[in-house]
């Protein structure tokens, strides 16, 4: 039965219309005649793949671009584009992945940059903070508004940024991933937020890549492809199945196809590691063809234990066995010299060289060589003959690597440590911000790495992806190993009662 909020949002006039709404860009037409409206106090989703144009009709929507053509009518008139200032005074306000906040000043101050409360030309601070703390109230923030917001974690920034919508009183609140870093205690608070702001009549747009989300949380669903809109439908009429055909034109018999692969002997045995108050002795290994889960809040430390390991952060006590052999890893050069890869969360930060050429980042790690000189015909065959073997859709190897989809980008990631000829593989939120498709191409292609013998380590915060790829999960918390599951032993209950903390929920 739907929600009183809900019946009236479908009998109530849209907030938003788009009509004959089209993007046109250099050789692409991102958005193709996109016609859409939006309720007040709905939830509504925006499904797709990367590159279906989502996030450039929400870039339309809050004046970031300009259309090609069409026209974009707000709380029932026709809105003339001035950019993303005047979007905000119509009531349009987005929340984007990277958040636009000034670390080195408070929470009331981001909050009111530019429109601060003033008295006889002075700034009011009094006023600011009294008129801060009832924003942050609403979005469930029981913090210090005088605290800087370099000190908040990201879920309360993410609140902060909610509370800067409120301030200037948006009418539709554009959401892109907002999950996509947290953790699902903090999933769910965001969504209670969500529900009351939807109850106060405001609309919702929210873009997400996670199918169980698009569920838990929507009124209504509009799937785009290739720029245009498939269909706009009630969340109650769609299954996973069905969305999943109509965000990708085709049938995709297993998100997560678990390959059987052969499990042999140790290849990396991590024993005691311990960094600060980061990481507490720390113990794990991982087998070849096996894929090992680490599993965990947002800061319980498996990115840092992957990271200690590989050399890229210094540890204080621990040793590390590769092949039954003690190594000592210094850096992450000696880390990739003995034969270990680790493939970052943050791909575009730290996993890529984004002006690059998709070639040029391939060989990164491997640079064919001869008497001193780059080899620039071996160069070109490796990028070729890796981009061929995980289908990495481009142009040409030359183009630059920025100009792809995400999950494009990963799989050039991948092709780097695959020359490497890397024995251990750490996958750290390989998945993140990549659309459907391109998830299940990767973790077929995680499969077939554990069928040929190499070890993996999968670091996610989504826990369908562990349940259904690993062989085993190590749990963390606060630094410390919390448990090891078999396949057998699998739950999400179990995971979440180990990574909370509450270990006897667990036993």
């Amino acid at each position: 039965m739907s929600s009183p909020e809900t019946r009236s949002s479908q009998t109530e006039e849209p907030i938003v219309r788009l009509r004959n709404v089209s993007k046109e860009f250099p050789g692409v037409l991102a958005v193709d005649g996109v016609n859409l409206e939006i309720k007040p106090g709905e939830v509504h989703v925006i499904a797709g793949e990367n590159g279906a144009g989502k996030s450039t009709l929400m870039k339309l929507l809050s004046q970031v671009e300009r259309p090609t053509s069409g026209e974009i009518w707000i709380s029932g008139e026709k809105a003339r584009f001035h950019g993303p200032r005047h979007a905000q005074a119509l009531g349009v306000a987005m929340v984007y992945q990277e958040f636009a906040l000034a670390p080195d000043l408070s929470v009331a101050e981001n909050l009111f940059l530019g429109r601060e409360p003033a008295r006889a030309g002075l700034v009011n601070r009094r006023e600011e903070r009294n008129r801060a703390r009832e924003l942050l109230e609403r979005v469930g923030l029981d913090i210090n508004p005088n605290r800087l917001v370099s000190s908040l974690t990201v879920a309360e920034q993410q609140r902060v940024e909610i509370a800067k919508a409120l301030a200037i009183q948006a009418k539709i609140l554009i959401l892109d991933e907002p999950t996509a870093t947290l953790a699902e205690k903090e999933i769910e608070s965001l969504f209670e937020v969500i529900r009351d702001l939807k109850s106060h009549g405001i609309a919702i747009l929210y873009i997400s890549h996670r199918l169980d989300e698009i569920f838990r949380i929507a009124d209504r669903v509009t799937v785009m492809r290739d720029g245009r809109i498939v269909d706009t439908l009630p969340v109650g009429e769609l299954d996973e199945d069905k969305l999943v055909r109509m965000m990708v034109g085709r049938d995709i018999e297993n998100l997560y196809p678990k390959a059987e692969a052969e499990i042999g002997d140790v290849v990396l045995r991590v024993e005691g590691i311990t960094r600060g108050d980061v990481l507490k002795d720390c113990s794990f290994e991982v087998r070849a063809g096996e894929i090992l889960g680490f599993a965990g809040l947002v800061g319980a430390g498996r990115t840092e234990l992957a990271r200690a390991v590989f050399g890229a952060d210094p540890i204080d006590s621990g040793r590390i066995e590769l092949d039954g052999r003690e190594i000592r890893i210094k850096s992450p050069q000696a880390a990739i010299d003995a034969g270990i890869g680790y493939l970052t969360e943050d791909r575009k930060g730290e996993g890529l060289a984004l002006q690059l050429g998709v070639d040029k980042n391939i060989t990164l790690a491997t640079l064919p060589a001869w008497a001193g000189l780059v080899n620039l015909k071996a160069e070109r065959e490796t990028a070729q003959h890796r981009s061929d073997q995980l289908n990495i859709r481009t142009p040409s190897i030359r183009r630059r690597v920025q100009m792809l989809s995400g999950g494009n980008q990963q799989k050039v990631v991948v092709a780097k440590w695959l020359e490497t000829n890397a024995k251990v593989l750490f996958f750290d939120e390989p998945a993140r911000g990549i659309d459907v498709g391109a998830k299940a191409e990767m973790f077929s292609l995680i499969g077939d790495l554990a069928k040929e013998g190499r070890a993996i380590v999968l670091i996610s915060s989504y826990l369908p992806e562990l349940l259904n790829m690993c062989d085993r999960i190590l749990v963390m918390h606060e630094g410390q190993v919390a448990g090891v599951l078999s396949r057998e032993e699998f739950s999400e209950e179990r995971i979440v009662a180990l990574a909370t903390g509450a270990k006897e929920a667990a036993a």
